[in-house]
């Protein structure tokens, strides 16, 4: 009996064990790992989601990721903007490390081509307020003159304007063109465009991938009040060498990649011009303008763990009016990145790198030149860890150095009347400290929160102006009118000297709700702090605009946005609709007293008054993500408001203290992206954009003075230019799409303002030349209907 006891005791002790062991074995978690690559290297930030539970994660710069999954059969399916999807069973009953090579799927000449699903709104991610463009449908899209163009690209996009035909920059959720962080390659560019607006300083031949972030910005990022707009140059192909071109009616462009050792290190570089002032030339006119630039890009892989890269660009403007001006101005950027993977969970990237920009105006006949630039020296240490599955943390810290020269001005000629003149340099130093989290609570809640720790030192040598009450302007209350304060007394600041300095917090949070599979709701909220101002009186930048610090007389900008979205995918990701509704409030909003004088102003804070600002609206976007015919249809209802009220009651401040619009507000804005297949040969595209006009502010009377007629101002920006709208079209011819030669080619047919609308760039007012004391409206426009041909080829 007593051995029958045992034994049933022993046999059900081995049942109790078999079961615990069946269940720990049931329970036990792998880690899935890998990288991701193209024919020229990694992919990084492809999407990896395990299709059976909720776990998705993006490879970091190096293209590596880990995901921690319970055993079982699961889809893994990698997701990348511009590549084929690709889906993989993966049966993971040990620890697996997985290598996945992704293709294009285009037999055309682009580089990167935007694929189905790829399209359709990221649900789960707390990622909103951000625009993604594919450099193929940024080719798709038809330009001024025929040249593919970045950044017109974006403006196609919700609650991103500019100011109209041939302005520089762009503005974002009512923002200024200053406000926007244009990052290449992680290294800033502070002039964005060529010949005034017309074109891009981005060669679309050389570049991967863009980013525009309006909201939700990451603390990773910091420095401009309004976005964050990330391009990132092509890595060179490691394994054979390849070219690419184009021949166009006004410019031309050249690329060369290829292998230094094959497998291990690659290069890229391009080149890009403008000849239209050759044509000039050959009908007698000695006027001139013309851009070219340079890009180039070199990856080593090191070993499994290390890999060094070096971006470089180079870019500059030439214009000259007869004899009697010349203009040259541009940017050099310069970034050596180092990655390092320490292990499966935890990878760094370090940066160093350096920006100038430059600009140069000569009048030779008065024997006069300006020259005048930024220098931006920067190191930046950023760390990316895997805490969980569910738990991402990204942090790091970065240091700048501003060397901000305002102007020098010269003779050129012995008997110039100009004298050497030298505006002091001004220095700075920007540091910053980050950390944020992506986090996953469970099947319906994802989170990104961080902070962003960022001071600012406005250092010497200089030498600062003293003012009376530390007001350097003062008002007149005889006149009713603003004026530049006397100088009383001048402070000495030595090499390295703190003149004044500056801290913020800057908290960031996003939140997703996931409804479904389909649909969520996602907010944010994020402070931004400005510490460099761009100082321009006009509604676009222009070369002559000024970068300043901020010191003892102006303070750094900050604003504070919330947004609220709804995103929903139909038809299995035919459809898609993103909606969102923002609000941004800023403080210490730069404002200019009336009559102010910019140019070659060594006391900028005598003619500038500080304000705060306010913008808010309604973006709608929906997009056709499958199918022969792919586009969207955005819409943005938005106003933009600054305000400058008086410092005593006394004083009646700018516009008499109350709201008015800022130069870049605009109260609709509608636009039309189509693209459409018809066949391997042909394929189409078209967009139409309709604006409300930019404000203005229009004489409301005149009066006599001395025999003058002089018209009289009341209220900033009342009136608006006319409505704003035009539709470009085009087509690409591929003759042999299915050929299996190295040499392949298309073209590319153009026209711009299909139509022929005469938008308005400015309204002028002068007094009739045959009617005295009747005044009378001059309307200038840019463009008419602009035809456009471009030879594209690769071998």
């Amino acid at each position: 009996m007593a051995l029958h006891l045992k034994l049933k005791t022993h046999t059900a002790y081995s049942l109790l064990f078999f079961l615990i062991g069946i269940a720990v074995h049931a329970q036990q978690s792998y880690k899935l790992k890998g990288s991701i690559t193209d024919k020229n290297g990694p992919l990084p930030g492809a999407t990896i989601q395990v299709i059976e539970t909720n776990l998705s994660v993006m490879t970091d710069l190096d293209g590596h990721f880990t995901l921690t999954v319970k055993e079982g059969t699961y889809k893994v399916q990698i997701t990348f903007i511009g590549y084929n999807t690709i889906t993989q069973t993966i049966q993971l009953d040990s620890d697996k490390n997985i290598r996945i090579n992704m293709t294009n799927n285009s037999a055309e000449l682009n580089e990167l081509v935007i694929v189905q699903n790829a399209k359709k709104a990221d649900i789960r991610k707390p990622e909103m307020s951000v625009n993604k463009l594919s450099i193929s449908d940024v080719k798709k899209m038809p330009v001024v003159l025929g040249e593919t163009d970045v950044l017109k690209s974006i403006l196609q996009m919700p609650g991103v304007t500019n100011a109209g035909e041939g302005a520089a920059g762009f503005n974002v959720r009512g923002g200024s063109a200053g406000q926007n962080l244009v990052l290449l390659d992680d290294a800033p560019v502070y002039s964005s465009s060529h010949l005034f607006g017309f074109f891009s300083v981005f060669n679309s031949d050389a570049v991967k991938d863009l980013k525009l972030y309006k909201g939700g910005i990451p603390a990773r990022f910091g420095g401009r009040a309004s976005s964050v707009l990330e391009v990132f140059q092509t890595d060179g192909n490691m394994q054979d060498y390849h070219g690419t071109g184009g021949i166009g009616v006004i410019s031309s462009r050249a690329k060369f990649e290829g292998p230094i050792q094959k497998g291990k290190s690659s290069f890229f570089v391009a080149g890009r011009a403008s000849y239209a002032h050759l044509f000039m030339k050959l009908s007698d006119n000695k006027n001139s303008a013309y851009f070219y630039d340079l890009n180039t890009r070199l990856n080593f892989d090191l070993d499994a763990k290390n890999k060094l890269t070096f971006s470089g660009y180079f870019g500059r403007d030439v214009f000259s009016f007869t004899d009697l001006l010349k203009n040259n101005f541009g940017n050099t950027v310069a970034s050596l990145q180092w990655h390092h993977l320490f292990n499966d969970n935890l990878s760094s990237r370090m940066t160093v790198n350096y920006s100038d920009y430059a600009y140069g105006l000569e009048i030779p006949f008065v024997g006069f030149q300006w020259d005048s630039n930024i220098k931006n020296f920067q190191f930046k240490y950023d760390f990316t860890q895997d805490i969980t599955p569910n738990f991402q943390l990204k942090y790091g810290l970065s240091s700048q150095y501003y060397n901000f020269s305002p102007g020098i001005m010269k003779p050129t000629k012995p008997d110039s009347q100009i004298n050497y003149r030298k505006l002091d340099n001004k220095y700075a130093l920007e540091n910053a400290a980050y950390i944020e989290a992506e986090q996953s609570l469970g099947q319906h809640f994802s989170l990104n929160y961080g902070v962003r720790f960022s001071s600012f030192s406005n250092i010497g040598k200089e030498t600062v102006n003293l003012y009376e009450n530390n007001q350097p302007v003062w008002f007149d209350q005889n006149l009713g009118l603003y004026k530049m304060a006397d100088v009383i007394g001048k402070q000495e600041y030595g090499s390295g000297k703190t003149i004044s300095n500056y801290n913020n917090f800057e908290p960031r949070i996003g939140l997703a709700y996931i409804i479904n599979d389909d649909q969520s709701i996602k907010a944010s909220y994020n402070r931004m702090s400005q510490y460099i101002h761009l100082i321009s009186n006009t509604a676009a930048p222009t070369p002559l605009d000024i970068w300043t610090p901020s010191n003892k007389y102006l303070k750094p900008e900050l604003v504070d946005q919330v947004a609220l979205g709804y995103f929903q995918n139909l038809k299995e990701g035919m459809y898609s609709v993103e909606t969102e509704v923002f609000y941004k409030k800023g403080k210490n909003r730069v404002d200019y007293i009336d009559g102010a004088q910019l140019i070659g102003n060594e006391a900028l804070e005598r003619v500038i008054l500080i304000g705060e600002s306010r913008a808010y609206g309604l973006e709608l976007m929906f997009r056709k993500n499958l199918g022969k015919l792919t586009g969207w249809v955005s819409y943005t209802l938005s106003k933009s408001e600054q305000r400058t009220p008086g410092r005593t009651a006394e004083e009646p401040g700018i516009n008499n203290g109350n709201w008015y619009r800022t130069p870049y507000d605009k109260l609709h804005d509608l636009s039309i992206t189509a693209m459409y297949d018809l066949s391997p040969k042909w394929n189409f595209g078209a967009s139409f954009t309709l604006q409300s006009g930019r404000p203005v502010t229009y004489p409301d009377g005149q009066f006599e003075y001395l025999g003058n007629r002089v018209p009289n101002f009341n209220e900033r920006n009342t009136d608006n230019l006319p409505a704003y709208h035009h539709l470009d079209v085009s087509a690409t011819y591929t003759p042999n799409p299915t050929s299996t030669k190295r040499w392949k080619s298309e073209w590319v047919f153009g026209i711009y303002n299909l139509y022929s609308r005469s938008n308005a760039a400015s309204i002028t007012f002068r007094e009739n030349k045959d009617i005295r004391g009747q005044n009378e409206a001059v309307k200038m426009s840019i463009f008419g209907m602009v035809p456009s041909v471009t030879y594209n080829f690769k071998f």
